[in-house]
């Protein structure tokens, strides 16, 4: 990519406002304009596809300082909210969930679910991870060589976990995942992603009216249980939640799945000690290819409720804000070669997961189905490789979770 040159204008503002940068080609190719604004201009406007021009703040301390400030919000509908594209303003499960939502609101639809997302209960759901892992493993090794990776293995499984957990029948996940897809493009225009939005909407209003009926021990039937026939959560809220879980929960363990595995290919000094399977060194390596790609590539989006003062500059009240995690964990004034695959990093407090009373609930179960898959995927083929030249992987650089369009492998 081509440096942009950025003109500081008058009360911190740029006189030419870049576009706010999402792509990476290759991986260790960190958008270039991401690592020029860190270190010249750290908190600064971008444009945005609707012409808005929002705050973008790329470093580790400002973008954790933001993330954790009772001065911004994360309600998509107040004025001034930096929206990611049209798909995401069309998507009522991005306007409409806790996700875009304040205290105690927030908090209280949070509650709902986030006894499921525990530790304990993620934990609990080891062995039906470890079945899946080995289930798809073995239809690779009985399959055609080479493979795609993403669609053997990086995409069903984590489809399948959320599947299970929320009480969606699996054999629908090419459904679904395409309405997924169409709600994450950046480029999708107004019609298809209403499609997509009406489509998976009505889908799962199907669902939750049967577990209504019908009570499943799931997400979706505790759901329907519990709180829409108590009155405590109406049915188009509980799909808000339903479409919002179904959708991250494996839009981004998937792409980190496959990015994870890429570019432990391309350091197999570093993948063998993965394969060997050290509880200690797998957890780290995790945390490590969590930190460098940070798949979630639109930053976390805020508002602010008041002026606030944040690295030299005044952000005023109203005015859109941008936390590029994905800049914060590739900075160099807290992570050493911060572009540097080092799965024995000591510290890592990195911010893939977001920061504040907004992290993601699901982190646990994401750690636990990549400490799973990484070390099983390796074990089982010592010889994995690619199948192409890396250069001739295309990379979904239009979509809101960045990955890999696919993989082919062979071993």
């Amino acid at each position: 990519m081509t440096p942009i040159s950025i003109t500081p204008g008058h009360d911190g503002q740029n006189a030419a406002e870049p576009a706010y940068p999402m792509a990476r080609t290759c991986p260790s190719d960190p958008p270039s304009e991401l690592a020029q604004l860190r270190a010249e201009r750290p908190v600064g406007r971008v444009r945005l596809w609707d012409g808005s021009s929002p705050w973008l703040i790329t470093r580790y301390e400002d973008v954790r300082s933001i993330l954790s400030d009772p001065r911004v919000s994360s309600e998509t509908d107040r004025p001034g909210y930096p929206i990611q594209s049209e798909a995401m303003r069309i998507g009522r499960v991005f306007t409409r969930s806790f996700i875009g939502m304040d205290d105690p609101e927030h908090a209280d639809y949070r509650k709902m679910i986030i006894g499921d997302f525990s530790a304990r209960s993620t934990e609990a759901l080891r062995p039906v991870v470890e079945k899946l892992v080995n289930d798809l493993l073995d239809a690779m090794e009985r399959g055609p060589r080479p493979v795609d990776l993403v669609e053997a293995f990086a995409l069903p499984l984590p489809s399948m976990v959320i599947c299970h957990m929320l009480g969606v029948p699996y054999s629908d996940h090419g459904f679904f995942q395409s309405c997924s897809r169409a709600l994450l493009d950046t480029t999708a225009g107004p019609e298809a992603a209403t499609r997509a939005n009406d489509e998976l909407w009505d889908y799962l209003t199907g669902l939750l009216v049967m577990k209504e009926a019908e009570p499943t021990d799931d997400i979706l039937g505790r759901l329907a249980q519990r709180y829409i026939r108590t009155g405590r959560l109406s049915r188009d809220d509980a799909v808000c939640i339903a479409t919002l879980l179904l959708v991250a929960g494996h839009e981004t363990t998937a792409n980190m799945i496959a990015l994870g595995t890429l570019t432990l290919l391309e350091h197999p000094e570093q993948a063998a000690e993965v394969r060997d399977g050290d509880a200690a060194v797998v957890k780290s390596a995790v945390e490590e290819l969590l930190r460098l790609w940070t798949v979630l590539h639109a930053g976390r989006r805020r508002v602010a409720l008041e002026d606030i003062e944040i690295g030299g500059v005044t952000i005023r009240a109203g005015e859109g804000i941008i936390a590029a995690s994905e800049s914060a964990n590739r900075d160099s004034a807290v992570f050493q070669s911060p572009d540097e695959l080092d799965i024995h990093r000591g510290s890592n407090h990195h911010v893939a997961f977001g920061f504040g009373v907004h992290q993601c609930l699901g982190q646990p179960l994401a750690r636990l189905e990549l400490q799973i898959a990484y070390p099983a995927l390796l074990r089982r083929f010592p010889g994995l490789h690619l199948a192409v030249p890396l250069e001739e992987i295309r990379f979904r650089d239009k979509m809101v979770v960045y990955g890999v369009q696919e993989l082919p492998v062979s071993w």
